[in-house]
């Protein structure tokens, strides 16, 4: 009782400072009256009214210093009294200054009367180019800012349209003109709008009402009751054990992951070797018998036991008949760095498997296009997918050569989101592999019901990344290309990419590898020049996203349309060249590099000798010979099994195991020669997966 009584005053003064902060004025009459009523002593929180007394002092203080323009005065109150943590890590802040840094570098341009200062100008235009190149950096692959980085290198900011916004006036009680449209006077660096009237300025004011909200919310939030600081400590801890406690048990489960692949393929090994033991048992048995061991038996054994890098030399070249000769490749294949032969997946009944896929219920059919996913993303590349590949190609898995009405491609239309979203996975996992997209593209109608789910699919983002996906990769073909500019794709491509911050990264990634594909024929280029303006705006921004995934096809793209002399002159006007040159500060000397190029060929007269991508034979296919099976194809899966549901390889080996419907490894093509020198933006096709492999089309 006695700690109590002596904690009660400042315990009761907590309260009081809480209730005083959140305006609950009445509460705090009532309450302060009780305590009065009972004799309770109320501390005084020190300095509570000292310190808002001094808080809109410093508001009027930075305020005053807005109005007027003193620069130094404003950003030594900003430094001194902003915190830290506020300036550089709160969004809202980081902006609002990069504006207020704006605000006082134009200042003389927009409050002289009569000739600027020069002198004056250019330190302030000096001080803002410091700012940019430093702490204002970090805003530069933000859309928003892009154009500002700009304004330093304009000679004539005041009519120049990306800066339009800055200097807008409005003729008070009359109309609004824009300084470009206004009577100038010529002042030689620069030209300030004369016209007899009062005009005001439109965009000062509305950051001076940005600037006094943000400081009234700062300083209050400065003068935070220590209740509240109490309870945000307890609780931030508290978020961080539990964050610290969920990163451990994701790792967790990634190792348990990893340990389990391995003990499966451990297993697997284990049952070829067990199988191969038997048999050399009963062999040695025959020759106790009198029966010779022949060399086709012997490398049959070989066979089976050594890795598929050495299976092709032991067909042709190795003599079984010499002795030592199996045991030297056996201590070969198991030599450290060397990988061990994988057996093949067990043969399915894809009649059934088509059967129920089509008849089945949602929920079958899920786990069903779910376990033929991953039949393909989890084996092992080499023979083991391969076949798995060749088996569904031969056995038309997805009915691409099917004319009945009800087939299984339909499922990219089902009702159930999950079907369509796992069919979509599925026809991704396909158009991955070189040999997936050739069995795919053997039908239009593929393409025409991708397209189709492209645009019409508005509810899962996940099947609209896939049906992308799928579509990006079909890109690399040729009459894909054609069919897909011809059906307008590029229109599309430009509506989704004019809000870039909206979009997933694997969509952003895809749609802009996929523009840029499209753009590289000349029937694409034409279409953008139809909408050169649209295409422009919408490539420029992209330049300072801040995903850098996406540069090599941006620039790509740039490239690839830059040479159509419509399109360069558009370019042109919009002063391409200047946004172009504010990354080459920024980027890393492969972009730079890039971006010189784009720059040499916005500014050249004539067509490049040697464009691959003009060529619009249909004979000759960009197609790469290397797959690649992302990881995005397996993530965030819907459905789980049920206690007792199979899923996955023990759903088809249990329900739909088939005889020999695995055939023979595919012929594989060699690599096509076209290569780039990675300076150079890229000129040839390619998918963003093969691309971060550094595996060229």
């Amino acid at each position: 009782m006695g700690d109590i009584l002596a904690h009660e005053s400042e315990l009761l003064g907590l309260v009081k400072e809480y209730l005083d902060f959140a305006e609950f004025e009445d509460t705090l009459k009532i309450f302060s009256k009780e305590c009065r009523i009972k004799g309770k002593p109320l501390s005084k929180t020190a300095g509570g009214s000292l310190r808002d007394s001094k808080s809109k002092i410093i508001q009027k203080d930075l305020v005053a210093a807005f109005d007027s323009g003193d620069q130094k005065m404003f950003f030594d109150l900003w430094e001194e009294h902003i915190p830290v943590s506020v300036r550089d890590g709160d969004s809202l802040a980081r902006k609002l200054e990069f504006y207020l840094h704006i605000h006082f570098a134009i200042y003389p341009l927009k409050h002289s009367i009569g000739r600027p200062d020069k002198e004056e100008l250019d330190e302030r235009i000096s001080y803002f180019k410091t700012f940019l190149e430093t702490k204002g950096a970090a805003l530069s692959q933000t859309t928003e800012f892009l154009p500002f980085y700009a304004l330093p290198f304009v000679p004539n900011p005041m009519v120049h349209p990306s800066f339009k916004e800055l200097f807008q006036l409005l003729y008070v009680g009359m109309l609004t003109f824009r300084a470009a449209e206004l009577p100038t006077l010529s002042l030689g660096i620069t030209q300030v709008p004369r016209v007899p009237g009062k005009y005001q300025d439109s965009w000062t004011p509305e950051l001076k009402l940005k600037l006094e909200k943000f400081l009234a919310l700062i300083f209050k939030a400065n003068n935070t009751p220590k209740l509240l600081t109490l309870y945000r400590e307890n609780g931030q801890s508290n978020k961080e054990m539990l964050q610290q406690l969920h990163q451990q048990l994701v790792e967790a489960e990634r190792r348990s992951m990893t340990y389990l692949k391995r003990y499966s393929k451990i297993q697997a090994d284990y049952h070829n070797l067990i199988g191969v033991t038997a048999e050399l048992v009963d062999s040695l048995e025959a020759t106790v018998s009198g029966k010779m061991i022949t060399p086709e038996y012997l490398q049959s054994v070989c066979v089976r036991l050594f890795s598929n890098q050495m299976r092709q030399s032991l067909a042709h070249s190795v003599d079984f008949t010499r002795p030592g000769t199996a045991s030297t490749m056996l201590r070969a294949s198991l030599a450290p760095g060397k990988s061990k032969d994988v057996p093949l997946l067990p043969s399915l009944d894809y009649e059934k498997l088509k059967k129920d896929l089509i008849f089945g219920s949602d929920r079958l059919k899920a786990f069903l296009l779910q376990a033929l996913r991953w039949r393909l993303t989890t084996s092992h590349p080499g023979e083991q997918r391969e076949t798995v590949l060749q088996a569904y190609i031969s056995n038309d898995l997805l009915d691409c050569h099917s004319n009945n009405q009800r087939n299984v491609l339909q499922l990219l239309h089902a009702k159930s989101e999950v079907v369509r979203q796992y069919m979509a996975r599925l026809v991704n996992a396909f158009a991955s592999l070189a040999e997936g997209r050739l069995y795919l593209a053997q039908n239009m109608k593929v393409l025409r019901m991708l397209e189709e789910r492209l645009k019409e699919e508005d509810k899962d983002i996940i099947t609209r990344e896939n049906v992308l996906g799928a579509l990006q990769k079909f890109s690399l073909r040729r009459p894909l290309q054609t069919a897909m500019i011809r059906d307008g794709l590029i229109f599309w491509l430009m509506e989704i990419l004019k809000d870039p911050d909206g979009l997933s990264d694997y969509t952003l990634e895809y749609s802009v590898a996929l523009l840029m594909n499209l753009c590289l024929r000349s029937a694409g280029k034409n279409m953008c020049a139809k909408v050169a303006g649209l295409v422009l705006k919408v490539l420029s921004d992209l330049l300072g996203h801040e995903n850098h995934e996406i540069q090599p096809y941006v620039n790509g793209a740039l490239y690839s349309i830059l040479s159509v002399p419509s399109i360069r002159e558009e370019a042109r006007a919009m002063g391409m060249e200047d946004i172009l040159r504010c990354f080459i500060k920024e980027g890393n000397a492969e972009m730079i590099r890039q971006i010189e190029f784009i720059i040499k060929q916005l500014n050249s007269e004539e067509l490049p000798d040697g464009v691959l991508e003009s060529d619009d034979d249909e004979d000759e296919d960009d197609e790469e010979d290397h797959d690649t099976l992302e990881a995005d194809l397996d993530k965030d899966e819907l459905i789980q099994p049920q206690h007792g549901e199979l899923s996955g390889e023990k759903l088809l080996t249990t329900e739909y195991l088939g005889i020999m419907t695995n055939t023979g490894k595919m012929k594989r093509r060699g690599p096509t020669g076209g290569q780039w020198g990675t300076d150079e933006p890229l000129r040839r096709p390619v998918t963003p997966g093969g691309h971060r492999s550094g595996y060229p089309a």
